[in-house]
């Protein structure tokens, strides 16, 4: 019997909150909390796919490459994300292993170094606007756009920060491998920190690119390919709401695609927050999904029996066809 699939995506913050120092010790405890949702999810009865971003993790990582600069050469972007693909990856196996023990689940984890294809020619590339990394001194950032001809700019008098473009994936390597074992029952951890990003070059070979893909489209673009039957998306508030963070401030509880592109049209969702979130959740639909459910870790259990949450269906008219 063919089982329901959910893919479920959260942000790093999840295993390293801004608020602690980013311990070992404290990621393994965060990635703990995480393993007893997902295999809630599980219990529930679907097949699970993972994908988690990796923000705080690749920028202390890129801190610490400059650091050891004289002494070790650092890696590109792309090498640093597929080391937190592994490292965050591992975590989160481990702790999910752990739960389903205790609850006498037999069932395999597996963590899938993803890369993430985008188009050369995306105008993001002629654009970067993410900054990721260090902060560094004029002297030193002068240096490194003569050296490496990376883009830098001044962040509010703190410093310059290396900026890097953010386009749009179109393709999921290997997307056949995470659809064929999520269908054989193995919960698959894949595209950590919205996967490794790579062009196809001149040759048609993959190049790896210094590039930021974000987590929410990747994970639409995986839902899609795979064929899960619920999206989740995990975010820092129990519901979508409209007017957010003023006194006419309205949760939603079930909206339509047409009433969510609606209210993304009218600027009710800033680029810089819910924006993604819902273009991630319309792509989804409008290429054959089922539902989004949006909403935060500790209200994820009332969300999935609808007591909580937001979710985003198709319009009567897209479900008529």
């Amino acid at each position: 019997m063919n089982r329901k699939k959910a893919l479920i995506a959260f942000g790093g913050n999840a295993i390293l909150p801004s608020h602690q120092k980013g311990l070992q010790s404290e990621q393994m405890k965060n990635a703990q909390k995480a393993a007893k949702l997902m295999t809630h999810i599980v219990q529930k009865g679907y097949e699970l796919i993972i994908v988690h971003g990796n923000g705080p993790q690749v920028g202390n990582l890129l801190i610490q490459m400059e650091e050891a600069v004289t002494k070790v050469p650092p890696f590109t972007l792309e090498v640093c994300d597929a080391m937190t693909e592994g490292s965050m990856g591992f975590m989160l196996e481990k702790a999910i292993i752990n739960e389903l023990r205790k609850k006498s689940i037999d069932k395999e984890v597996a963590t899938l170094i993803t890369q993430v294809v985008v188009d050369r020619h995306d105008p993001a590339f002629q654009n970067p606007t993410k900054p990721i990394g260090p902060f560094y001194t004029k002297y030193r950032a002068q240096m490194l756009i003569r050296q490496k001809k990376w883009t830098m700019i001044e962040d509010a008098g703190r410093g310059y920060r290396k900026v890097v473009p953010s386009p749009k994936p179109i393709d999921i390597v290997p997307k056949r491998v995470i659809k064929s074992l999520v269908e054989e029952g193995v919960i698959i951890i894949a595209a950590g920190g919205g996967g490794i990003p790579v062009i196809i070059n001149g040759n048609g070979l993959f190049q790896g690119v210094e590039a930021v893909i974000d987590k929410d489209y990747a994970a639409s673009l995986i839902a899609r390919e795979v064929g899960v039957d619920l999206f989740i998306i995990l975010t820092n508030v129990p519901q979508v709401c409209l007017n957010y963070g003023t006194p006419e401030e309205k949760p939603l509880r079930l909206i339509t695609t047409e009433e969510a592109q609606k209210y993304l049209d009218e600027g009710q969702f800033p680029p810089g927050s819910m924006g993604p979130k819902i273009k991630a959740a319309l792509e989804y639909i409008e290429h054959g999904g089922q539902e989004v459910l949006i909403t935060s870790a500790s209200h994820l259990k009332a969300a999935l029996i609808n007591r909580s949450g937001t979710k985003i269906v198709a319009s009567l008219k897209k479900r008529r066809q």
